[in-house]
């Protein structure tokens, strides 16, 4: 058995495509529209994931798009955690993602983790790669905001 990709359903796939690709860092592999069910599915990895997505399909975030939106609105449930990522310097990781618009929800105190929201509310922990960097400011006196 083998890890091969997480599924999020989307309401706007432009919107959610500028915050996983454009704000946060990672690259369309493939995308797969099917007419008849109308939906789109795009595959999304981490710059050092893509050779292996593209090469087994893994590991992947799946974004589903349906064209004809959702029944009901998308909720964050209690059996839904977060995805996560590791980052080379979570604190240009969040300043840049800061500088985009986007919440830090859980800054960075600890110089190792951080939280993060995309547009359809889904969590996203940013992890420190290595060692923790050493507490900072204005990571280190930020309030959370709102949930992770």
């Amino acid at each position: 058995m083998r890890y091969r990709h997480t599924m999020i359903r989307v309401t706007d796939l432009d919107m959610a495509l500028d915050f996983w690709c454009n704000k946060l860092g990672l690259q369309e592999i493939r995308r797969a529209e099917y007419t008849a069910g109308r939906f789109t599915l795009v595959f999304l990895a981490a710059p050092a994931d893509v050779d292996q997505a593209r090469a087994v399909r893994a590991p992947e975030l799946e974004l589903t798009y349906n064209w004809d939106g959702e029944a009901e609105p998308l909720t964050t449930g209690r059996s839904w955690g977060h995805v996560a990522y590791n980052v080379d310097d979570i604190y240009a990781v969040c300043h840049r993602l800061m500088a985009a618009g986007v919440t830090i929800n859980r800054p960075p105190r600890d110089g190792k983790m951080a939280f993060v929201k995309s547009p359809d509310n889904v969590s996203v922990e940013l992890i420190q790669a290595n060692a923790p960097l050493e507490p900072m400011e204005p990571w280190l006196s930020m309030a959370n905001i709102g949930s992770w």
